[in-house]
């Protein structure tokens, strides 16, 4: 045995026997390197990924291109790493889609909306945008990825958001995207945006009722903020637009 393998074997066996309680992001890094870095030291390049990136939360949420731009990160790495933040995407989205359908998948509050579109946007670097469709007991019927780019985009015409409402025959629908390097409050696109959506959705018989922002772990509602309640009051559905 070396004293490479002795070294992980010892890390190995202190996780299993105290978790990663009293791991340091660099020790933690560095188990994470040994299954696809075989018998090498992978300190040395644990302690550059976080002298690059600055914490261990922004290795794992950095992008493959970003990764290799480090000295001695190659593609097997890049994509052990990014791997890693899909997993506990596709794990998180799991979770929230279990325990809406335990609850019969009827969503009664901001809460519910939010705990249920948040494991779409973990460590997502670019914006995205996703449609929650509703049926006329709020359960949830699809949730569908609508693109990649602001909700103002050119490249993510309010047209396709109303057909793909019309589709799943919602009677209303959720709007939800992510501000990834920013604060989880509406910009006046956003409300600008939203206002469009509510107004296509109210021509076709389907209510917009809210539309959530989403950064790290906050998120903001755009019905509840004050930021666009001169918005909300103005009647575009039913009397009000939320």
């Amino acid at each position: 045995m070396t004293m490479q393998d002795g070294h992980r074997g010892r890390m190995k066996a202190r996780f299993l026997q105290e978790g990663l309680d009293h791991f340091d992001e660099r020790h933690v890094l560095e188990m994470l390197l040994f299954y696809c870095i075989p018998r090498k030291d992978t300190k040395p390049l644990a302690c550059l990924l976080l002298e690059h990136f600055g914490s261990l939360k922004s290795v794992l949420e950095a992008s493959a291109e970003e990764l290799e731009k480090v000295e001695g990160v190659g593609e097997g790495v890049s994509t052990f790493i990014t791997f890693l933040s899909a997993t506990e995407r596709y794990y998180q989205n799991q979770c929230a889609q279990m325990c809406a359908k335990e609850a019969n998948f009827i969503m009664n509050s901001t809460k519910d909306y939010g705990a249920y579109l948040k494991p779409m946007f973990i460590n997502r670097r670019r914006e995205r945008v996703y449609l929650m469709c509703l049926d006329a007991k709020a359960k949830v019927i699809a949730c569908k990825f609508i693109g990649e780019g602001s909700v103002n985009s050119a490249n993510i015409p309010i047209r396709n958001i109303v057909q793909i409402a019309l589709a799943s025959n919602a009677t209303s629908v959720v709007l939800a995207h992510n501000h990834p390097a920013g604060f989880a409050w509406p910009s006046e696109e956003d409300i600008e945006a939203t206002v469009r959506v509510a107004e296509a959705m109210a021509a076709v018989d389907i209510t917009l009722v809210d539309h959530l922002i989403f950064a790290d772990d906050d998120f903001v509602s755009m019905a509840q903020s004050r930021n666009s309640k001169r918005i909300f009051e103005s009647g575009m559905h039913h009397g009000q637009l939320f």
